[in-house]
């Protein structure tokens, strides 16, 4: 078996610049999928079981407009707690997002997402301190969590057009491009907070080229009592989201995305 490269201790958060790279290299990359699909391709059904590819699309493009100017980002949020009626803003939002796009042609979309996406990244690296610093409510398996919008702005955007990008290249049946110091990142920070959230010792090795292996301090593999676990890098991320078989033991524990 490999040996421990990467205690859970030694995987730092992201810092602001950090993100910022990260935000803006996702974004990239989700355009180059985009640019790919084929007529055929934007019917197919997806992981989201509400949404084709093509209504994917359009709420991967309203998530990246929502940071691209802040009429629009008001404009979202009144215009999704009205069509929530009820649910989480968050529902009604992705709602909002994907019927306001419905009628642009896929060139159309595509063009948008172009141009939103190296704006999105900036104005996301940008939010001021103080706005920074506003609470939100989020749910996260079920229950309610309470978040900094810094949290949303750093992370979890990233990590949700990541998964997207998964969804799109698994419903299109085509390689997803992964790369060490970017995906590889992205996951190590998910095993990061992963390990945080459940608390408890755990080893996991974690195949493919944006895998590793990790485990929290003093724990080594081979010793079933410390939740060892061996799965690829994508499946892992695609488990802890709630993608898939509902995952059991320590991958029980959702992971935001």
């Amino acid at each position: 078996m490999t040996d421990i490269t990467h205690p859970t201790t030694d995987i730092a958060p992201y810092t602001r610049g950090e993100a910022h790279t990260l935000a803006a290299t996702e974004y990239a990359r989700m355009r180059g999928v985009l640019t790919q699909l084929g007529a055929d391709d934007w019917s197919r059904p997806t992981d989201c079981t509400d949404w084709d590819v093509r209504a994917l699309a359009g709420h991967i493009l309203g998530g990246t407009e929502f940071f691209c100017s802040p009429s629009e980002f008001v404009h979202q949020l009144r215009a999704g707690s009205a069509a929530a009626k009820g649910r989480p803003t968050v529902d009604g939002i992705t709602e909002v997002q994907v019927r306001e796009r419905a009628t642009l042609s896929t060139d159309e979309l595509i063009d948008r997402f172009a141009a939103a996406g190296d704006r999105a990244a900036r104005n996301r690296a940008r939010l001021p301190a103080p706005l920074r610093m506003i609470p939100m409510t989020a749910q996260v398996g079920g229950r309610d969590e309470k978040w900094r919008l810094s949290y949303l702005v750093d992370v979890v955007l990233t990590r949700d057009t990541w998964m997207h990008r998964v969804d799109l290249c698994r419903a299109v049946d085509r390689p997803m491009t992964l790369t060490a110091d970017h995906d590889g990142r992205i996951v190590a920070d998910v095993v990061r907070e992963w390990a945080q959230r459940h608390g408890k010792p755990y080893a996991v090795e974690l195949s493919g080229v944006a895998g590793g292996v990790f485990a929290s301090q003093g724990t080594a593999f081979g010793n079933t009592a410390y939740g060892h676990i061996v799965i690829d890098a994508v499946e892992f991320c695609r488990t802890l989201s709630g993608r898939g078989p509902a995952g059991t033991g320590l991958l029980a524990q959702p992971v935001p995305f």
